[in-house]
């Protein structure tokens, strides 16, 4: 099948704050319209965790499902519920804040005599979560610590009659699961308006104030390097090579996360074309390992595009690293719903729900 060639809408560039737009892969196949996020229990995750928690050590690990707060805003709570800086508390990654997220916390509390149940307990008494269960464990929950991410999501008010919001949505399934998925960043990585992405340009051009906190311009300049990695994948869209594995990637097995070069793309396209591998796309820094070839090409087009150098990056200690940018999709169930449609779907760590769901959508403004 042809892959989508024309953009969504407009994209930023340089201090442009239009909203961000990047292609749709299957933007031959018409989407179905309506919402999603219309309350939070139309969309749900629940992480998948790396590990099971031990029962001894010195972190009780709680296990949480709430709605309306954001990672980092639980984080800060818990850690002042039990008199920890926000250090004390870890998390395997960020969660959305309009939507039903059950996820897991660790929290540093050396103490004994301190009983998982009684941490259950102090928590659910003063948050406004339900507490799956707590248990011990010997190290604290770090960014990175889940193996993916398990969805559940409703699109309500469609457009468009049952049947042929179900025909449709049935159509671009079976593409992705053919073509695999952009692994594009969600919008809400980039703040409203695309602004905290701004911000990060101007951060790493030197234009922003110093006086923001070290967590906050990390923040920012993530969002920017995340903004450029779109950018690239749009690119690699827009030139018809997202379907393929190309000589100079930088691939990576995606089961452990290694990365190699690609040196014959032929001899690795049946571990691509069963989704063990992938190509990986820039986040921009320091020390990234670079692609070569044509690909590198691609990744050089894009800094030349923002007007941006490596050297940069160096400047703003920004190390720098590698993200997958197809991603197979072998679980994907669709099914009617009295309110319009329900998917069911797991994405590996670091992966967006929205940038799947746009690909059915395909309305602006169908994510919050």
């Amino acid at each position: 099948m042809p892959e989508g060639r024309t953009r969504a809408g407009a994209r930023t560039q340089g201090n442009n704050k239009k909203k961000e737009r990047w292609p749709y892969l299957t933007a031959d196949l018409p989407g179905v319209g309506g919402r999603i996020k219309a309350e939070p229990s139309h969309f749900e995750v629940e992480e998948i965790p790396l590990y099971e928690p031990s029962g001894e050590g010195e972190h009780v690990y709680v296990r949480l499902t709430r709605e309306g707060l954001t990672t980092r805003e639980l984080q800060l709570r818990l850690a002042e519920l039990f008199g920890l800086p926000p250090s004390g508390v870890g998390a395997a990654g960020l969660k959305d804040k309009h939507a039903r997220t059950t996820q897991t916390f660790s929290i540093c509390l050396p103490d004994p005599r301190i009983s998982p149940h009684d941490v259950a307990r102090k928590v659910e008494g003063a948050l406004p979560v339900r507490v799956e269960w707590a248990k011990r464990h010997t190290n604290k929950l770090r960014t990175g610590h889940l193996r993916g991410n398990r969805f559940r999501v409703r699109i309500t008010e469609i457009p468009l009659d049952r049947r042929e919001a179900l025909r449709r949505a049935e159509a671009i399934a079976e593409a992705l699961r053919e073509r695999g998925v952009p692994n594009y960043y969600g919008e809400q990585r980039f703040g409203v308006e695309a602004r905290n992405a701004e911000r990060g340009r101007k951060i790493l051009l030197g234009q922003d104030e110093p006086r923001r906190g070290r967590w906050t311009r990390r923040l920012l300049l993530s969002a920017y390097q995340a903004h450029l990695f779109n950018e690239w994948l749009a690119l690699r869209i827009e030139r018809e090579l997202f379907a393929r594995l190309l000589e100079g990637d930088i691939g990576q097995v995606l089961a452990t996360g290694g990365l190699f070069e690609v040196r014959d793309p032929e001899a690795e396209r049946p571990a691509f074309q069963r989704g063990e591998i992938a190509y990986t796309g820039p986040i921009y820094g320091g020390k990234m390992r670079r692609a070569q070839g044509l690909p590198g090409e691609l990744e050089r087009e894009v800094l030349e595009r923002e007007g941006l150098s490596i050297e940069l990056f160096r400047r703003a200690t920004l190390r720098g690293s590698r993200r997958p940018g197809r991603l197979p999709l072998p679980e994907l169930r669709l099914e009617p719903h009295p309110e319009g449609l329900q998917l069911e779907f797991t994405l590996p760590k670091g992966a967006y729900a929205t940038a799947l769901l746009r690909e059915f959508l395909k309305a602006e403004g169908g994510s919050p």
